[in-house]
């Protein structure tokens, strides 16, 4: 028991970090992100026997913490209205570059993307999880992985662009 709980605490330090950074793309606010990843975490170290024999035990993981959300959401839609946000443009205020462990400006980028081309790249590019195993992790096929990955890298590209000529002296 003491060498599996070791293996775990190792794994936790390992790859806690990637899992936030990958969550916090795919949810848009860290603290809920730092919930999800926490509570999945807390579910890899209760079923630790099953989670280590995971091909990838932090798309495990990361898998967990996106289901949670989506089960938080359903419990949250059916109880509170939805209060209003404000618009896409008013978030990077939310992100302060020293909390964020992404760019203030990469997040709002992320922000504007779909709920699935945000978990996608969260999966390749952040986790950096092979297209198999990132659509594993979706429950998609490995086309609609790579489809949607080159879809917001190509919005993800302009939407930098535009920003990078905005910030440069004219």
């Amino acid at each position: 028991m003491g060498s599996q709980r070791l293996d775990f605490a190792e794994f936790y330090r390992g790859a806690r970090d990637k899992c936030l950074r990958a969550i916090l793309v795919s949810v848009g606010d860290q603290d809920t992100a730092q919930e999800l990843v926490d509570e999945a975490f807390a579910r890899a170290c209760a079923s630790w026997r099953k989670a280590s024999k995971h091909p990838a035990p932090a798309a495990w993981v990361i898998r967990t913490a996106l289901n949670v959300n989506v089960s938080r959401w359903r419990r949250r839609r059916r109880e509170v209205a939805v209060p209003d946000l404000g618009t896409v443009a008013d978030m990077p205020s939310t992100y302060p570059a020293s909390d964020s462990p992404v760019d203030p400006r990469i997040m709002a980028a992320l922000l504007r993307l779909p709920a699935r081309q945000r978990q996608v790249v969260a999966l390749r590019l952040f986790l950096d999880l092979d297209t198999d195993c990132a659509a594993e992790v979706l429950g998609v096929a490995p086309s609609t992985v790579k489809a949607h990955l080159a879809r917001a890298l190509a919005a993800l590209r302009t939407d930098l662009a535009a920003i990078r000529e905005q910030e440069s002296p004219s």
